[in-house]
C-alpha cells in the first residue's frame, strides 16, 4: 500500500501529484527512474555527511576505508544519488563523531525509497494510533518477507533496475518498525486466501511468508484474519483499502490500484470504510482459525 500529495477529483479524496525537490531554487538535475528529481532527503544528507567529513579532517577515500566502503559509494551517498543504508549511517555517525544526527536522518533517506506516490502516505502510517486493512490480491508491505517483496517489484511493469528493486524492498521492510514501535499500534490485517495461495515467488518464498504471518500475528497489538474463498459477494470484493486513525485522532481512509494512491477524509465516506472493515473482520476466519489454515499451507508445500 502506498501515496503521495496532490488532490484528485475524486470528493474526500486526496491524490497524488508530485512535487519536485530543488537545490538552490532550481530542479535538481539528477533524476529517480521513472523520470522524476532524486529525494531532497538523500541530499540533505549527503551535504551533511560531507560536513562532518570535512570537520573531521577526512578526504573522501580516507573516509570510506574508514567505515568499509568504496570511494564511488561515498562519492553517490554525498552527492545525494544514493541513498544511506542504516549500516553505512551507523558505521559514519561512529567514525565522525556526530552524536546521532545522521541517525536521525535515516527514517527520511529510508522513506524517500519508497514509489513517489506512497511517500506522504508513509509519513502518515508511521504514526498511526491504528491501523486496519484489507487485501485481496497480495500479502500487505507491512507483512512481507524480504523475498515477497523483491518477488513483487521484480515483476513491476514497465521493468525496474536491480538498485531501484533493492531501495523498494528496503525501504518496505523499514516500514515494518510499525510492528514493534513504541507505543504500540493497533494492527488489523484480514488477507484473502487467494492472496495467500498466489505463488508470488517460489515455494521457499511462500513458505517463509507464510511462516512470516504465523509469527506476525502472534504479536499482542496485531490480528491477522484470513477471509476464505467462497463464491458469493461481499464488499472486499471492491478492491483494497486501509482504515487508519492518526497520532491526531483523525480517522482516514486509504486505497491503492495500478501506482495511484489516495487519501480519503471525507467523514462519510471514512465512515463507510469502517463499517465495511467491521462487516469484513465478522466475515473472515478468526484469528485462531486463520493461523490453522496458514499452518495447513505450510504442510502442503
Amino acid at each position: 500500500m502506498a501515496l503521495g500529495a496532490g488532490v484528485s477529483g475524486a470528493k474526500g479524496c486526496e491524490g497524488v501529484s508530485t512535487v519536485r525537490e530543488t537545490r538552490g531554487g532550481r530542479a535538481a538535475k539528477a533524476k529517480e527512474e521513472g523520470g522524476g528529481d532524486l529525494p531532497g532527503a538523500w541530499a540533505a544528507y549527503g551535504r551533511l555527511l560531507q560536513h562532518l567529513r570535512k570537520r573531521a579532517g577526512l578526504n573522501q577515500q580516507q573516509f570510506g576505508e574508514a567505515i568499509d566502503y568504496s570511494l564511488e559509494q561515498v562519492v553517490s551517498v554525498e552527492q545525494g544519488r544514493r541513498p544511506a543504508k542504516a549500516a553505512f549511517t551507523r558505521a559514519a555517525d561512529r567514525v565522525l563523531e556526530a552524536g546521532g544526527v545522521l541517525e536521525v536522518l535515516q527514517n527520511e533517506v529510508d522513506r524517500a525509497k519508497l514509489p513517489r506516490f506512497f511517500r506522504n502516505f508513509a509519513v502518515i502510517e508511521a504514526e498511526v494510533v491504528s491501523r486496519f486493512s484489507y487485501d485481496p490480491l497480495l500479502v500487505p508491505g507491512l507483512l512481507q518477507t524480504e523475498g515477497y517483496a523483491r518477488a513483487v517489484f521484480a515483476g513491476h511493469c514497465p521493468p525496474l533496475s536491480e538498485e531501484i528493486i533493492d531501495q523498494h524492498t528496503e525501504a518496505r521492510l523499514s516500514r515494518q518498525k510499525l510492528l514493534t514501535r513504541v507505543p504500540l499500534a493497533e494492527l488489523s490485517f484480514i488477507v484473502s486466501e487467494e492472496a495467500l495461495r498466489n505463488p508470488v515467488g517460489d515455494a521457499e518464498v511462500m513458505r517463509g511468508q507464510w511462516h512470516r504471518l504465523l509469527e506476525v500475528g502472534a504479536l499482542r497489538n496485531v490480528e491477522v484474519q484470513v477471509m476464505p474463498a467462497a463464491p458469493g459477494f461481499h464488499s472486499g470484493l471492491n478492491g483494497p483499502f486501509v482504515v487508519l486513525e492518526t497520532s491526531e485522532h483523525h480517522h482516514l481512509g486509504y486505497i491503492e490500484s495500478q501506482e495511484v494512491g489516495c487519501v480519503v477524509r471525507e467523514p462519510a465516506e471514512v465512515s463507510a470504510f469502517g463499517l465495511r472493515y467491521g462487516k469484513l473482520r465478522s466475515q473472515a476466519l478468526n484469528g485462531v482459525e486463520s493461523a490453522r489454515l496458514i499452518e495447513r499451507l505450510v504442510g502442503e508445500t
